[in-house]
Formats: C-alpha cells, structure tokens, sequence
C-alpha cells in the first residue's frame, strides 16, 4: 500500500515536471521499465533512489510522503492553498463556504 502511494505521488511530480519516464530514469540512471515499476509501487524504493528522485524532481518530500504520514494532510493542505491562492476572490468564497459545511457534516 505505502509503495503504491508514494509511487502515484512520483508518478503526479514528474508528469507535472514535464519529464518523461525515459527522461527521469535517464536522470538518475535507471531504466524506464525500474520507474515504471516504482511508479506503479511494485518495487520497494532505496532511499538514494528516492532522493535523487525528489531533487530532480524539484519538489520536497512532504510532496511524495503525504499520503502515508500521520501529518501528511498538512502537505495537502499547504498545496490546496497554494491553488485556492490562485483564484478570484468570489471562487475561493465559494470554496470556504462548500468545505466549511463539509466540516460541519464531518462532526
């Protein structure tokens, strides 16, 4: 479960880096059928792979382990408001007002 989770998030930073499978297993020389595997949590990661990794990458740990830490949901957080950040000021009213209620649901 952790190798599936941590290889989606590999999967979601190198597309959103543009990089290919080629490109990144070119990077820190492995072979594309390795990432592939990786990315699809079939194999367990050594750790200087997966620094290599997220330095190529260009993003932080948080941004691979969020899913499988305890405090992961801050990572999240961070990012969704890295995105809300970005919209007008009537969007990110429309946002706080659904996950307000969601919270009031959720207790």
């Amino acid at each position: 479960m952790i190798e599936k989770a941590i290889g989606k998030r590999i999967q979601e930073a190198r597309k959103k880096k543009g990089l290919t499978q080629e490109k990144l297993a070119e990077l820190i020389d492995v072979t594309p059928h390795f990432l592939s595997a990786l990315e699809r949590g079939i194999y367990n990661i050594k750790l200087d792979t997966l620094v290599q990794i997220i330095n190529h990458l260009d993003c932080t740990a948080d941004d691979i382990f969020c899913d499988v830490i305890n405090n992961g949901y801050k990572a999240r957080s961070s990012r969704l408001s890295d995105k809300i950040e970005t919209l007008s000021s009537e969007e990110q009213a429309r946002i706080f007002d659904v996950v307000d209620a969601m919270i009031k649901n959720a207790k």
